[in-house]
């Protein structure tokens, strides 16, 4: 396989995984990323820091390396963050 097929094929299962919901739309028009307020194993996507690559690993409820897709505007009300607080409390 060359390195155009690689990258088409890579493009197609994005896409793909998009469309099963399994990427989160973190920047659709009026939503944002929450982190620190995830229950274990709710979490949206892949976590800061590299702990877990995928939907639903997280194991700690309400770390701030993990995050959920939210209305835009709700998460200070539900006692999360962004993620450059997150990286703050979190770490690199």
């Amino acid at each position: 396989m060359n390195r155009k097929d690689l990258i088409q094929s890579a493009a197609a299962a994005m896409l793909a995984l998009g469309a099963l919901g399994l990427v989160p739309a973190a920047h659709a028009a009026g939503m944002e990323k929450c982190f620190g307020i995830a229950e274990a194993g709710q979490n949206d996507c892949a976590s800061l820091g590299g702990l877990h690559s995928c939907k639903g690993q997280s194991s700690a409820a309400r770390s701030p390396a993990d995050f959920r897709v939210v209305a835009a505007g709700t998460c200070g009300q539900m006692g999360g963050m962004n993620e450059a607080d997150a990286r703050t409390k979190f770490g690199p």
